[in-house]
């Protein structure tokens, strides 16, 4: 596995940001936030002790290094390059939209990036300074969503992409952390749902 392949396990020979970075989404996955700590990246990590501290001083910078890491992550598994131009075919749309959606829920490694990613939502509830950082990660997702919303005909971009947003969210949880995470839809069963979504979004 190379060091960019989306996951959570540390891969030793990264850099060390990259180590680091990785590593810590790995112990947040596995043991919650909890267990992230300065001295548990640098023994899961297999790095001198005070490796991490050096890297990251303050928890908050830690947890900034794993929200970036979490996003460039995360943005290999949606591979918006792989979306189809959304103003010609919106079976095409949905279908790409789908294809990400399966490839988060189908793969142990990119289910337990979403772990992490959850742990990482509910912290930034207690620390406004985490909060703003989380959010402008994840701003280029919604901008993406938004702009293929906008091409694909909607009326109300920003709203489209709140629903949508929320729907795709919300099928994530309740397949990995919720009451279907030993079940989860076939790319056939996702691609009905979004095309029942869009449709309504869309066509109303």
């Amino acid at each position: 596995m190379s060091a960019r392949t989306p996951g959570t396990a540390p891969v030793r020979g990264a850099p060390r940001a990259e180590l680091i970075a990785d590593t810590a989404l790995a112990l947040l996955a596995e043991r919650g936030m909890r267990g992230l700590t300065h001295r548990a990246v640098d023994e899961a990590a297999g790095l001198p002790t005070g490796s991490t501290s050096n890297h990251a001083r303050t928890r908050l910078a830690l947890l900034e290094a794993a929200v970036r890491r979490q996003a460039e992550r995360e943005a290999a598994v949606l591979a918006p390059d792989e979306l189809p131009d959304p103003a010609g075919d919106r079976a095409s749309l949905v279908d790409g939209l789908a294809l990400t959606l399966h490839r988060f829920l189908t793969g142990e490694a990119h289910r337990a990036l979403l772990v992490s990613r959850y742990e990482l939502a509910l912290e930034a509830t207690r620390r406004p300074e985490l909060r703003a950082y989380y959010d402008a990660t994840g701003a280029r997702f919604r901008d993406l969503l938004r702009g293929l919303l906008r091409a694909a005909g909607s009326t109300d971009p920003e709203r489209h992409t709140l629903s949508l947003v929320a729907w795709c969210d919300g099928m994530l949880f309740a397949c990995v952390a919720g009451s279907y995470s030993t079940e989860p839809p076939t790319r056939g069963e996702l691609r009905a749902g979004l095309a029942e979504l869009l449709g309504g979004l869309l066509d109303g």
